[in-house]
């Protein structure tokens, strides 16, 4: 049997149509956080925060978490066996953020809305059976 008849976890073959649109969420996400993160840095330099320190630090701690998503959608792309995890615990920390922008009203409840919608979207694609075996994890007896 050749390698091409018997595909492994990181090829494209073996990679689920669920397992690259949960690849597609996460890097979407990653990309609303790093965005973020530029407007609290670009307020330093185009705008007047209330202050400088805490608008260029916190620009900075959200960049560097926007390397979490974005690192997970890598290795989603790529079927990697590491990436299920930071993806799933993505989705569960953005759950509680998406309830409690939806709670404040206005303009947020339409951002909560949306981010719960791609939590729960995200979580159902990373535990589907498709998934999980492109990933190459397998199921134990309970």
């Amino acid at each position: 049997m050749s390698v091409t008849e018997n595909p492994t976890p990181s090829t494209p073959a073996a990679r689920s149509v669920r397992l690259t649109a949960a690849a597609v969420l996460a890097a979407v996400e990653g990309l609303a956080i790093a965005a973020a993160g530029l407007y609290m840095i670009g307020l330093v330099l185009f705008g007047h925060p209330a202050s400088v320190q805490e608008a260029l630090m916190g620009g900075v701690t959200v960049l560097a978490l926007a390397a979490l998503p974005l690192s997970a959608a890598y290795g989603l792309l790529r079927a990697r066996r590491w990436s299920r995890g930071p993806a799933l615990i993505i989705q569960l920390m953005a759950l509680p953020c998406a309830w409690t922008m939806a709670h404040y009203g206005t303009a947020l409840l339409a951002g909560g809305v949306v981010l719960g919608a791609v939590a729960l979207a995200e979580l159902a694609l990373l535990v589907h059976p498709a998934a999980t075996e492109a990933l190459g994890i397998r199921r134990t007896a309970a």
